[in-house]
């Protein structure tokens, strides 16, 4: 078997191609964008390369066929991240069920995070933010995968495991189906914070996404980014994101809430635009884009998806989650576009994110797992990760 470095326009076409190829056998399955994967690897693309580095390879067999990928990463916020030794990142694993190539990528990205200074590797997640591709899928595959959602084989698991990856932590989608009531709790909250003026919820106005995305980063930044679990963000990430949103976005199902015009929550959902993708194989040309005008006209799409969701730690503990939950609820249903909800994934180290998907009513749909091989053990013992700390509200 031979190693290549993906460096040339045929060889990331065997890249890309691959993902497709090893899960040809499941109809659920929806090839990602290519674009989109090739921006991660990109440095004028990805700000990651300025304070990180990357590189990918293929494996081929003797007949010159393509048989497994992965790609090795590296950068500042995440190799010290929780860790007194340097933690790098493998992503993109792809192979057939082999052992021997697995072993083989597995190895390839390991000596060169060695010769990067790692002392252990994480994965398989994403060059970039955890929205996308981050996680092992271990369970799930009975249903399409949502956007930005890790879809691979069962098998992928055994391989994992058998090169000496540990369970770091468990990732648990959850799934609504919107006409179910919402318990009670929710709705008497909802009143409660409704009857006081102080307090107001609002949808994202397209006309004003600068005022919005700077909301967004006032609360990201205080929900989620103190616990280290999270960089800090950017009014231009922020809106660079909202940008490349707009064609798709539905304002009715994004929210926000505010105390006396500060914000404090919000709860950011989108139309899951893999209903859409599932027919362009990869692909966004003219072709596709006019496509998708077409069928966001016509409300074929009745999924939604959750995004980012956080409330100001001084306000947490005092309902303003189910206020601002039920608040969007009550729009969802006077859209009656939608009918399903799954929401991004909460980490077993934030049980707090994980009680409040338990206590909409919602059902366990995906199981992920983010691994961790650590290379010295004698050095390093293996320790699951820390759960979340959370700020008691005030």
């Amino acid at each position: 078997m031979t190693v290549l470095e993906v460096t040339t326009p045929k060889l990331v076409r065997e890249f890309l191609n691959l993902n497709a190829k090893v899960n040809q056998d499941n109809p659920y399955y929806i090839r990602p964008l290519d674009n989109e994967v090739e921006q991660v690897f990109h440095p004028e693309k990805n700000k990651l390369f300025k304070d990180g580095n990357a590189k990918r390879w293929i494996v081929q067999d003797q007949d010159g066929s393509t048989v497994g990928r992965i790609a090795a990463f590296y950068y500042s916020k995440y190799v010290n991240k929780g860790t007194e030794f340097p933690v790098g990142c493998v992503g993109y694993f792809d192979s057939i069920n082999d052992h021997t190539v697995a072993n083989l990528l597995f190895d390839t990205a390991k000596k060169w995070l060695i010769e990067n200074g790692m002392e252990a590797m994480d994965g398989p997640i994403n060059f970039g933010d955890r929205d996308k591709w981050w996680g092992l899928m271990v369970e799930g595959y009975d249903n399409e995968p949502m956007y930005g959602m890790s879809f691979n084989p069962e098998y992928y698991e055994t391989l994992f495991a058998n090169y000496g990856f540990e369970n770091y932590y468990n990732q648990y989608y959850y799934r609504l189906n919107i006409f179910d009531e919402l318990p009670p709790k929710f709705k008497e909250r909802y009143e409660k914070f409704k009857a006081k003026p102080d307090y107001q919820t609002r949808h994202l106005d397209k006309s004003q996404l600068e005022k919005f995305a700077q909301d967004f980063v006032t609360i990201y930044n205080s929900a989620w980014a103190q616990h280290g679990e999270a960089k800090a963000i950017t009014f231009d990430q922020i809106m660079k994101l909202f940008t490349s949103l707009k064609p798709v976005m539905d304002p009715r199902v994004i929210c926000f809430a505010y105390y006396k015009e500060e914000p404090i929550a919000m709860f950011i959902n989108i139309p899951d635009v893999n209903q859409y993708f599932k027919f362009f194989d990869g692909k966004l040309g003219l072709k596709q884009k006019l496509h998708l005008l077409w069928m966001k006209f016509r409300g074929q799409n009745n999924r939604l998806t959750g995004l980012a969701f956080g409330v100001v730690p001084k306000y947490q503990s005092l309902g303003i989650d189910s206020f601002l939950i039920y608040s969007s609820y009550l729009s969802i249903l006077d859209i009656k576009i939608y009918q399903q909800y799954e929401m991004g994934w909460a980490a077993d180290w934030n049980p707090k994110m994980v009680n409040i998907y338990k206590s909409l009513g919602a059902k366990p749909s995906r199981h992920m797992v983010t691994f961790r091989h650590i290379f010295d053990t004698a050095a390093h013992p293996f320790e699951r990760h820390p759960v979340m700390e959370y700020t008691t509200g005030s």
